[in-house]
């Protein structure tokens, strides 16, 4: 699988020019399947250049979305993705357990008056809100399709919510964003059964929003701190680490010194973990 970032910011997009290496929108991301299928997860604003490029792409029509939650800087980005608006696409819409028939809910209710002037109801695109797994049986859990399997992951997150584990031909990718590792969250997990959850991913993407000094301000707001992202990815013996969620006040100079706070604390522990700050714009490969 290969894998674009679109959007990394949290809470916000924060466009300007302390945020221009590291990127301003909000939470998209790109998945490429060796069999050619198109994943995106989530809808924030960084949705809106992916949904440019893949007008682009004549021979794209079919893609498949797997929504984290419902806070707005997940979905903020939908009502101006172009595909949407295009009879040729279809987009099949995916979450956590039983969560289907709550996406559509989410994306309406945004593009309703007097919040948005054009109404969901006038989309062109194909849209099925019933995901299915090969063999067209409905996904009630770990769910395969087409070569790609997907696992939610209960998020630690206020309202709930749901990360995937996504593994493809022996490589995993875990995407953990919103998910705070120093508080429980009604439906949250423990940071012990999170790693049992990532333990061995070949790439962690992680909700990293706040230094320590500052989560003693907003703990229990739903994100985790540099240092509980790095202890996860070490406790669970990930090989790649990618901090994400970033602060909208987080300028890009203060991302450059909290990586390398956070590789120095992984030198530290003795660990091999590669750790990075997500950048919009990157492509990975787990």
């Amino acid at each position: 699988m290969q894998i674009k970032l679109w959007g990394c910011r949290g809470s916000i997009a924060s466009p300007g020019p302390a945020t221009l290496r590291y990127g301003g929108n909000t939470t998209c991301l790109e998945m490429r399947t060796k069999k050619g299928r198109i994943v995106i997860v989530d809808a924030g604003s960084g949705l809106r250049f992916l949904g440019k490029a893949l007008r682009r792409e004549p021979g794209v029509s079919e893609l498949r979305f797997f929504i984290t939650h419902a806070h707005l800087d997940h979905l903020s980005g939908f009502p101006f993705f172009e595909p949407a608006y295009l009879e040729r696409f279809s987009l099949t819409f995916c979450g956590g357990v039983h969560a289907q028939d709550s996406i559509k809910r989410y994306l309406s209710r945004q593009m309703t008056a007097p919040f948005f002037p054009v109404e969901f109801s006038v989309l062109k695109a194909k849209f099925d809100f019933a995901c299915q797994r090969d063999g067209m049986r409905p996904c009630s859990g770990p769910c395969r399709w087409d070569g790609l399997e997907v696992a939610p992951i209960a998020l630690n997150h206020p309202n709930g919510g749901y990360g995937f584990k996504f593994t493809e031909r022996g490589r995993s990718f875990v995407f953990l964003t919103d998910n705070e590792l120093g508080f429980r969250h009604e439906g949250g997990l423990t940071p012990a059964q999170y790693a049992d959850l990532c333990r061995g991913a070949d790439l962690l993407i992680h909700d990293a929003q706040y230094t320590d000094a500052e989560y003693r301000l907003t703990r229990g707001w739903g994100h985790s701190t540099f240092n509980d992202a790095v202890d996860l990815a070490l406790a669970a013996g990930v090989k790649r680490l990618g901090l994400f969620h970033h602060d909208p006040d987080r300028t890009d100079d203060d991302l450059d010194r909290q990586v390398e706070n956070c590789r120095r604390r992984i030198r530290k522990a003795g660990g091999a973990v590669d750790c990075f700050g997500a950048t919009e714009g990157t492509t990975l490969e787990p």
